[in-house]
C-alpha cells in the first residue's frame, strides 16, 4: 500500500490525497459539463473550441456541422491519439529513451512539414501575399497528422521517464519498423477521416477530442510529479491514477477557463467566421 501512494506529495496527506483529487474533478467537470452544449459532439465541440479557430472553410463536416477541430489540429491529435496507443500496443509502456538519432531526425521533419504548411495557409489570409500552393484541407490533415505522430512520440518517453520508477533507458523506437508501424496507424486514421462519411467522422470527431484531452492529462500529470518531486516513484497503474486524475482536473480546468472566456468575448460556439 506505502508503494502506491509515494506519488502523493510529503505535504499532502494520503488519506486525503483520493477524496480531495476525486472532489475537485467532480466540481470541475460538473461546472465544465453544465455550460456547455448538450450531446457528446457538442461536449467534444467545448473541448475544440478551446484550442482550435475551428474555422468553418478549414474543418471536415459530419453532414452540415463542421467537427469539433479544424483540419490541421484534427491531424495532430489523431496523430498523438494513434502514436500513443501504437506505442503501448508495441510494448513500450515503460521506455523513457528518445527516439534513435534517424529516427528523430524524421519526427523532426514532420513538424518541420507542419510547419511549413501552415505557414503557407497563414500568408493566404493576406490578399495578394507570396505563398507555394493553395492550401486545402487534406494536406492540413495529413501535415497535421504527422505532427502528432511526431509529438505523440516524444512526449510518450518523457511520460515514462517522469513516472515510472522502473523505467527503461531505451528507446521508445528503436527501429525502422517501429516507426512504420505508427506511420500505418495514423495513415490509417488519416485515410478515414479523409472519406468524409458521416458514420467515420462521428467517432474520430469524439477521438480528436480525446485526444487533446489525453495530452494535456498527460503534461499536466508530468508538471504535478516534478513540482511536487515524486517523479520517478511510481510502480504501478493504480498508484499512476492519482496524478493522472490530478492532471486530467487542471486539463479539464484550462479548458474550461478558455471556453469561458472565448465565449464571453464572443457569444458563439461556432469557429472565427474568417479564413480561405
Amino acid at each position: 500500500m506505502l508503494e502506491e501512494t509515494r506519488a502523493v506529495p510529503n505535504w499532502f496527506p494520503a488519506r486525503l490525497a483520493w477524496p480531495g483529487v476525486l472532489a475537485a474533478l467532480t466540481l470541475t467537470l460538473g461546472v465544465w459539463l453544465a455550460f456547455t452544449p448538450p450531446g457528446l459532439l457538442g461536449k467534444a465541440d467545448a473541448v475544440g473550441y478551446a484550442i482550435c479557430h475551428r474555422i468553418d472553410l478549414r474543418s471536415f463536416h459530419i453532414g452540415d456541422r463542421p467537427m469539433p477541430l479544424c483540419a490541421r489540429c484534427t491531424g495532430i491529435y489523431l496523430g498523438v491519439a494513434g502514436a500513443v496507443a501504437c506505442l503501448a500496443l508495441l510494448g513500450r509502456t515503460r521506455a523513457g529513451g528518445l527516439p534513435r538519432t534517424p529516427l528523430l531526425a524524421v519526427l523532426i521533419g514532420f513538424v518541420a512539414a507542419m510547419g511549413v504548411d501552415g505557414l503557407n495557409s497563414y500568408l493566404t489570409l493576406f490578399p495578394g501575399a507570396p505563398h507555394l500552393y493553395e492550401p486545402n484541407n487534406a494536406v492540413r490533415l495529413v501535415t497535421g497528422a504527422l505532427n502528432g505522430l511526431a509529438v505523440g512520440a516524444l512526449i510518450y518517453p518523457v511520460f515514462n521517464q517522469t513516472v515510472w520508477r522502473d523505467w527503461q533507458d531505451r528507446p521508445v523506437l528503436a527501429g525502422w519498423r517501429e516507426l512504420g508501424a505508427l506511420v500505418l496507424t495514423v495513415a490509417g486514421l488519416t485515410a478515414l477521416t479523409l472519406t468524409e462519411h458521416p458514420a467515420v467522422l462521428y467517432p474520430l470527431a469524439l477521438l480528436s477530442a480525446l485526444g487533446v484531452i489525453g495530452l494535456l492529462t498527460m503534461l499536466y500529470a508530468i508538471g504535478i510529479l516534478i513540482l511536487t518531486r515524486r517523479q520517478n516513484t511510481v510502480t504501478t497503474w493504480r498508484a499512476a491514477a492519482l496524478p493522472l486524475l490530478a492532471g486530467l482536473t487542471l486539463a479539464v480546468a484550462q479548458i474550461a477557463l478558455i471556453d469561458l472566456g472565448r465565449f464571453a468575448v464572443f457569444g458563439t460556439w461556432a469557429g472565427f467566421p474568417i479564413g480561405r
